[in-house]
């Protein structure tokens, strides 16, 4: 994911696109870059480079007045990073400046198609919208060519652009990818996040889907792909609203949802080195390194990350790992190893039931490690060592990216301990993406909801790490949508569960791991057999074409992190439709402060 500033007004463009980069600059960091227009003489200039928002920074010329100009930030993923397939890009000829979040499916049939006289200079599918608005603009108004190449993109997309002949508008469109105007008397902002408008517009106008905005000073007219006005509101930005951030998004949930790509790649910024290797405290590290067996203390989606964590210790450090329910752990405390290490995992860091763990193994003189989401909170202050999971506040009670932000974490720590078999950097940055084609399809995936969530209950069914999602995923579904829902270990259905099953009741599989794909598909058959309704999500290195919901092939290990979001999806759609409070379900609360 991407960030996107642009701004069109009075004020000093420059310094509201830089300081809003900077803002969002959790959304991509390997690249940035800023067009501007010189407002004494007219002239657009571009800066842009590898790197940080500070050094785009310091190449920018900041001699000269400017009230417009548009501004990126990049996580790449058509090219590598490099000046070249910085953003903004150009059209053929040098009118068109463009800034782009999100991918273009079909990039390579329009070059194909529509294009296949033109000469590139990036490798990145953005240069081939800034083409195809050029090529169309030679026949029709400016407004007409960006709508026109908006019918025929597939994929996702928010675009800033700056047509060089007429350098009093600012035009920009969106589909899927997040993208909003901020407003004030001095002039319009468009940007991906509101965060970049604070302190320089007072309202806002989040854009919906295939939507276009033409922009003329502080006057804006927002209209559909076919040109029609488009009803909106703008809403105030204050610092109640600030502090929330809910931004465009009409749930925190999905709001976090939609941010597991940028909170993996905080981490990955975070973490590591420039040369892969992980950057955290040696103290950690061989606390870790030198204890004989892992314990986790968890509770709820953080016991679910801790499973995965217990995966990826034993098998790229090779240490024995226990993942512990909290409440049970700090009153029937088992026969323990002679030098453990405890490790706890909450979101808040404030959970009473790992307190009450911690307060006893620190008094019988065992070491602890916290991994949280607040570094200020009291699992934090107490516990020997902590690290935090980067992931950003998280509002919605049913958690989201602070789980497989945690699970990142884990496999950070464990893969600091082990002979570097594989590329983590590389690895964790696949997954982002692949986190993004998922987002991408949510539309279809609301659309599997309707028709399979119809009944009381659900099952979630999977083996070895799959298992793990599935205790997850049904966490999710009956948390919000308060669906009856079971995540079990698919070899155990014959053992007493498949009693439950009858005709009509969803039952969902995930299967991402070869060497055992084909068993979990038996027990599908055999639900199926007895009139369950079922849906696969499945990787697509061992998917069948009747398979539901197919994501990409990751490190094995990482599925987890992947097959989840569609599951988060599920749950998130389920609720949706039937009226609940997504964000705060009943008899529910974020923080768990009591026992």
């Amino acid at each position: 994911m991407c960030g996107i500033v642009g701004y069109i007004g009075t004020k000093d463009a420059r310094e509201i696109i830089i300081n809003g980069l900077k803002r969002l600059e959790y959304r991509g960091y390997d690249s940035a870059g800023i067009a501007l227009q010189n407002c004494e003489n007219g002239d657009f200039n571009m800066y842009k480079d590898k790197g940080r928002v500070a050094h785009l920074e310091s190449i920018t010329d900041f001699s000269y007045s400017s009230c417009l100009g548009i501004g990126h930030t990049r996580w790449a993923t058509h090219g590598v990073p490099n000046q070249e397939n910085s953003h903004p890009q150009t059209s053929n000829t040098g009118r068109f400046f463009i800034v782009h979040n999100g991918v273009i499916d079909n990039y390579k049939e329009l070059i194909t198609s529509h294009l296949n006289d033109s000469v590139f200079s990036s490798e990145t599918d953005t240069e081939v919208i800034a083409h195809l608005i050029e090529r169309y603009s030679y026949t029709m108004s400016v407004n007409e060519a960006i709508r026109k190449t908006m019918s025929l993109l597939e994929g996702s997309y928010a675009l800033a652009i700056i047509d060089t002949y007429n350098p009093y508008r600012l035009y920009a469109c969106k589909n899927k990818s997040p993208l909003l105007i901020g407003v004030s008397d001095d002039g319009v902002i468009v940007a991906s996040d509101v965060m970049a408008c604070v302190g320089y517009s007072d309202r806002f106008v989040p854009l919906e889907d295939k939507t276009f905005v033409e922009i003329d000073g502080a006057k804006y007219h927002i209209r559909d792909i076919i040109g029609k006005e488009v009803v909106h509101k703008e809403r105030p930005i204050d610092v109640d609203y600030f502090n929330i951030e809910k931004g465009e998004f009409s749930h925190f949930m999905l709001k976090e949802i939609m941010e597991q790509p940028a909170a993996l790649r905080t981490i990955i910024g975070t973490y590591f080195n420039d040369d892969g290797s992980v950057r955290v405290n040696r103290n950690i590290l061989d606390a870790i390194r030198t204890s004989d067996r892992l314990y986790i203390i968890a509770a709820g989606t953080s016991m679910n990350a801790g499973y995965v964590g217990k995966e990826l210790f034993e098998t790229l450090a090779e240490i024995p790992t226990e993942v512990h329910i909290a409440s049970e752990f700090a009153y029937n405390m088992p026969l323990l190893s002679d030098n453990p290490l405890f490790i706890f995992i909450s979101q808040s860091g404030e959970t009473a039931d790992l307190r009450a763990v911690l307060v006893n193994i620190k008094a019988k003189g065992y070491r602890s490690l916290t991994i949280t989401n607040v570094k200020t909170s009291t699992l934090a202050r107490e516990a020997d060592h902590y690290v935090e999971i980067m992931a950003g506040p998280e509002i919605a009670v049913a958690s989201t990216k602070a789980y497989t932000a945690q699970i990142a974490i884990l496999s950070i720590l464990a893969y600091g301990l082990e002979s570097h078999r594989m590329d983590l950097r590389k690895e964790l940055s696949k997954v982002a993406i692949s986190i993004e084609n998922i987002i991408d399809r949510r539309d279809y995936i609301e659309a599997l909801v309707e028709e399979y969530l119809t009944k009381r209950n659900c099952f979630y069914i999977g083996r070895g790490i799959d298992y793990y999602g599935c205790l997850e995923a049904s966490l999710k579904l009956k948390e919000i949508s308060y669906i009856q829902t079971e995540g079990f270990a698919a070899g155990e259905l014959k053992h007493g569960t498949i009693a439950l099953i009858e005709e009509g009741t969803p039952v969902i599989a995930i299967i991402s791991q070869r060497a055992i794909a084909k068993n979990t598909r038996s027990n599908l058959n055999e639900v199926k057999s007895r009139g369950a309704k079922t849906l696969v999500i499945s990787t697509k290195s061992v998917h069948q074409s009747e398979d539901q919901i197919v994501v990409d092939d990751v490190y094995e290990s990482f599925s987890p992190i992947l097959t989840v979001i569609p599951a988060q999806f599920i749950a998130y759609y389920a609720a949706l439709h039937r009226g609940y409070d997504i964000d705060k379900p009943r008899n529910l609360a974020k923080s768990v402060t009591v026992e």
